[in-house]
């Protein structure tokens, strides 16, 4: 069968793949066409357009793009109608994603949501986007069955695809620090995010924090869809090091990590390491954000916890004192970190074991074949 997929940024990139391995282990004559990373490269199939073009974020930074981001849906829109694939699979990436959920449905194409778009947190207006042009929904947080329980829409829940991404085991240490030339300080991980715009509000503050812990060693986690560039004008004549491809086993070794919101502050967790989350987007985009946001928090880890188990800094929180006053808690005090700790157990409970990708995939296969 056909599968094209449209998964718009790094961490859908992740995912995708991963849906696309467990695919083809229950198709073997399954073709892929998407829009996607280096990941799903690997995995085989077309790529009609790389992630890094179209990732785009907030208000203001939307609109500056709005011709392009146009411009690559009807280029997507015209490859699905040219190559009639059996299924559609949409990966989160919500503002592109219904666009071509409505066009896709319109043309009787079969539209399947790999990763609901977390319209709990805001726009739930789009549920009914969701209920008119989606044909199966795949939920990876217990908590959203009940959101779409409520909304009257059967959702297939599948678990946390994280589980599957995230091997536990560490590589050796030594190891580590040979390859990315290291020292024997111990690491906190800076987790910057996978967008410019990002970059650009956050890791300043994030570097003026990291001057005040100088008996540990700072490591960016660099987003593979950002030149060096974007980084280096921000570290040049520091310390630190960008570490690509390799985020995962960064987490592993690190003490603590400074994380922006996202997708990355659940990883962390999953992957024990105490953390801080903090976030800082433009004015305008922010005050939109402020109204709009239905969730008590912007974090994955206190949301699915419902709880605050990691601090959030957002926009004018977000102060080299606030970051650093967390940064010690979590660095010397021990009572206060194994509490933490102890909560991400919890947490990694409440997420289910591992096999998220091959239950949606023998899902959507199963399916296809009826």
């Amino acid at each position: 069968m056909k599968y094209y997929i449209i998964a718009g940024e790094a961490s859908g990139d992740l995912h995708a793949s991963n849906l696309m391995k467990e695919i083809k282990n229950k198709d073997t004559e399954a073709e892929f066409r998407f829009l996607g990373g280096d990941l799903m490269l690997k995995q085989g199939g077309t790529i009609v357009k790389h992630f890094k073009e179209t990732a785009y974020m907030g208000g203001f930074d939307v609109l500056m793009h709005l011709r392009i981001i146009l411009k690559n849906i009807k280029l997507i829109k015209n490859d699905i109608f040219k190559t009639k694939p059996d299924v559609v699979i949409l990966v989160d990436y919500p503002g592109f994603n219904l666009r071509i959920a409505e066009f896709a449905h319109n043309k009787n194409f079969n539209v399947y949501y790999y990763i609901s778009p977390k319209i709990w947190a805001w726009k739930q207006s789009r549920v009914e986007k969701i209920k008119k042009y989606i044909d199966k929904l795949f939920i990876i947080f217990p908590f959203e069955k009940e959101f779409y329980k409520k909304h009257n829409f059967e959702v297939e829940y599948v678990g946390n695809p994280i589980l599957d991404a995230l091997d536990a085991e560490k590589k050796n240490i030594e190891s580590f620090n040979k390859k990315y030339k290291l020292d024997d300080k111990k690491i906190i991980a800076l987790l910057p995010g996978s967008r410019k715009q990002e970059i650009k509000h956050n890791f300043p503050l994030m570097l003026k924090a990291a001057e005040k812990f100088s008996n540990y060693q700072f490591l960016v986690a660099a987003a593979p869809s950002l030149e060096k560039e974007i980084f280096l004008k921000y570290i040049k004549n520091k310390d630190i090091k960008l570490i690509y491809n390799d985020t995962y086993e960064l987490l592993k070794h690190s003490e603590a990590a400074i994380v922006t919101s996202g997708t990355a502050t659940l990883e962390t967790a999953v992957l024990n390491v105490p953390e801080l989350v903090c976030y800082r987007g433009d004015h305008i985009s922010y005050q939109i954000a402020k109204r709009l946001i239905k969730v008590e928090y912007i974090s994955l880890v206190n949301l699915i916890m419902q709880k605050e188990i990691i601090k959030e800094f957002l926009q004018y929180d977000m102060t080299v004192e606030n970051i650093c006053n967390e940064l010690e808690l979590l660095l010397n005090n021990d009572v206060y970190r194994k509490n933490m700790l102890n909560n991400f157990a919890e947490l990694r409970v409440k997420l289910g074991g591992k096999g998220a990708s091959e239950r949606a995939a023998e899902i959507i296969v199963n399916s296809l074949k009826m």
